[in-house]
């Protein structure tokens, strides 16, 4: 007997130790009261209930309150939403507040649980808690009055058709119609291209190198002191005739990448070292300022008339148009 009565009096007070312990909590802040209230204590089931959780902070500066973090789902009870935290007040007090939106899909009585706030004692660096009081909601069924006959299964009844529940979609039909039928317009109405033939130059670009390197002579323009315009207008001629003629870039190389690329043509090749000659003294006279003397003057544009008559196209191949005078490419 005198064990049930010991074991009794423990449990007792452990209780009264749980129910006290938030208010012995509260006490230890006497600056902050913290407090957790609903609009209502009675719902049915699927309802919703507003939990309005606040804290109230006297002399605020130096404090700070940290508000409980609600799980999505607790015992008996789903959160709906949050709604963000509002502060009201002034220096001497604040109010911070929240509301969580709840409901339960359970019947019965069930307690929304207490919740702990963390206050913050910024200048002593301490932290110290405050719990609010355990709230209870009545969570009721839908009364169904078993007295009445139950009524029998409507059948499935048919909406009338309306034109306005499916305009989308034939404007959608009506728009794809016009687009194609705009499409096959235009398209067959579209001017055929007009394949243009390529032009047949009216002379050969043996003649017209040999022509510009006879006019570049008769007119004298290295004895009129303009040095680098005639070598300019020299190695230009020159190489219009090696990329027309042989189809090397020779205007886009410098001297040496084109040494190197009339390699695999034989008849060029044979004019290799007076085409090395002929450009190095241009090169020189354009880019070092050179002056060379009246003699090589004029021999650079013989040989460059030399090297244009040794290239030139056979008689065979003189009535070709743009291929016309091209030596077979020997195989490296």
């Amino acid at each position: 007997m005198s064990k049930q009565i010991i074991v009794k009096s423990i449990f007792l007070f452990a209780l009264l130790g749980y129910v006290l312990s938030p208010l012995s909590s509260m006490a230890q802040q006497p600056g902050v009261r913290v407090v957790a209230s609903t609009d209502t204590s009675n719902i049915r089931i699927g309802e919703q209930v507003k939990l309005r959780l606040s804290a109230t902070v006297d002399q605020p500066a130096g404090i700070t309150v940290v508000f409980p973090q609600l799980p999505d789902s607790m015992e008996h009870w789903e959160v709906v939403s949050r709604l963000k935290p509002d502060t009201t007040g002034d220096n001497n007090r604040k109010i911070f507040s929240q509301t969580i939106i709840l409901t339960s899909f359970d019947s019965g009585h069930w307690e929304i649980p207490a919740f702990r706030f963390d206050v913050v004692q910024n200048t002593a660096g301490t932290t110290d808690s405050a719990f609010t009081v355990p709230l209870g909601i009545d969570v009721g069924t839908i009364e169904v009055d078993t007295t009445k006959a139950f009524k029998p299964i409507k059948s499935v009844k048919g909406v009338g058709w309306n034109f306005w529940d499916y305009w989308l979609y034939f404007a959608i039909g009506i728009s794809g119609i016009l687009i194609g039928i705009g499409l096959i317009v235009y398209f067959r109405s579209k001017p055929k291209k007009v394949l243009v033939k390529p032009v047949v130059p009216l002379i050969s670009p043996y003649e017209a190198a040999l022509k510009q390197l006879q006019q570049l002579r008769a007119e004298k323009v290295w004895q009129q002191g303009d040095v680098k315009q005639y070598y300019t207008r020299l190695t230009d001629t020159l190489r219009t005739y090696l990329e027309e003629q042989f189809n090397i870039p020779a205007l886009e190389q410098t001297s040496e990448e084109l040494l190197q690329h009339i390699k695999p043509v034989t008849i060029l090749n044979q004019q290799r070292d007076k085409l090395r000659s002929l450009l190095t003294l241009a090169d020189l006279a354009k880019f070092a300022k050179l002056h060379p003397s009246p003699d090589e003057h004029e021999a650079a544009i013989q040989q460059a008339i030399e090297i244009v008559e040794w290239t030139k196209p056979s008689a065979a191949k003189a009535g070709n148009s743009v291929e016309a005078g091209k030596e077979e490419i020997k195989q490296p």
